[in-house]
């Protein structure tokens, strides 16, 4: 008898956080601000840990630099979240050979985000994911943000991908949620909402889980929000939203959301440095002092 297939839920978690890069002030990865970010990650209820993604600045990241961060997340969470590994580029042989990579640094699943820049068109897309999903046994979300890439996953191309057997989820960044209610229905693949201004709309409409930016502060209230919602009290869910919204536009709506989250990890002392890579600068002053604003008014400490 065939073994039941484990659910998105076992293979990527619930509550996934987009984690920023640690970095030391000369732009160098930070091991001891790794280690921290990661153990307050767990410590917070964060079940899954998607590393070199857009937040983790992964275009300003090498492949040995990548690998050596998977690896050392991989080490620091020793099974306690599921790590997704960030793989995507613009370059099929460079997706798949980072894929490679990721499977031997110890990954869990990957992230493959559409090809940035070339834009390619949808058979393209799809001979681009076929791809990478065929170079490793690993379990593949795909991540739907096209207004960074410039090409999106089209509704059509998402069917057709859901066919793949290891391509089971999809993070959308792209807003569309009668469309992703849509593809719920019509699909297996599994959503996780990756827009924190969101987060509350996708998870009342049937989605698996998240994948945070604000989650680098404030995992334990995304499972909060989740539990809400999960056992069906949405008076609680919007209650525990709320006081979010704040912390959404000073992070998400000023500078960028690396730059304001590692401000915001800097600040609260989880991570020694708010250091960015060019082309990404450290927040100006006005939008430190909304920051700051927005942490000090949240209801508990983080």
């Amino acid at each position: 008898m065939t073994a039941p297939q484990p659910s998105a839920a076992q293979l990527f978690g619930t509550n996934l956080v987009a984690m920023v890069t640690p970095m030391q002030p000369g732009g160098a990865l930070s091991e001891p601000g790794i280690a921290s970010l990661v153990d307050h990650l767990v410590n917070s209820g964060c079940d899954g840990i998607v590393v070199a993604g857009t937040t983790g600045e992964s275009p300003t990241l090498s492949e040995a630099e990548t690998a050596r961060l998977i690896g050392t997340v991989a080490e620091r969470v020793a099974g306690r979240a599921r790590v997704v590994a960030g793989v995507g580029t613009y370059d099929t042989a460079a997706s798949v050979h980072r894929a490679q990579e990721a499977v031997a640094a110890g990954a869990d699943a990957l992230l493959l985000v559409s090809p940035y820049y070339s834009k390619p068109t949808q058979a393209g897309l799809v001979a681009h994911c076929v791809a990478v999903a065929d170079a490793t046994e690993l379990p593949v979300m795909l991540y739907d943000i096209p207004t960074r890439t410039g090409t999106p996953f089209e509704a059509a191309t998402l069917v057709e991908l859901a066919d793949h057997p290891r391509i089971r989820a999809v993070k959308d960044a792209k807003g569309d949620l009668f469309e992703a209610m849509s593809l719920m229905a019509r699909t297996p693949l599994a959503y996780y909402c990756g827009s924190d201004d969101l987060n509350l709309p996708y998870l009342a409409c049937g989605a698996t889980g998240l994948v945070s930016v604000i989650g680098n502060l404030v995992a334990h209230r995304n499972a909060e929000l989740i539990r809400a919602v999960r056992t069906g009290d949405l008076d609680a869910a919007r209650a525990i939203h709320t006081p979010l919204i704040p912390l959404v536009e000073a992070i998400m709506h000023t500078s960028q959301g690396a730059i304001m989250a590692k401000a915001a990890l800097a600040e609260s002392g989880i991570i020694p440095h708010a250091t960015v890579r060019l082309p990404l600068v450290e927040s100006p002053p006005p939008h430190l002092r909304r920051l700051s604003a927005a942490l000090a008014g949240m209801a508990a400490p983080i």
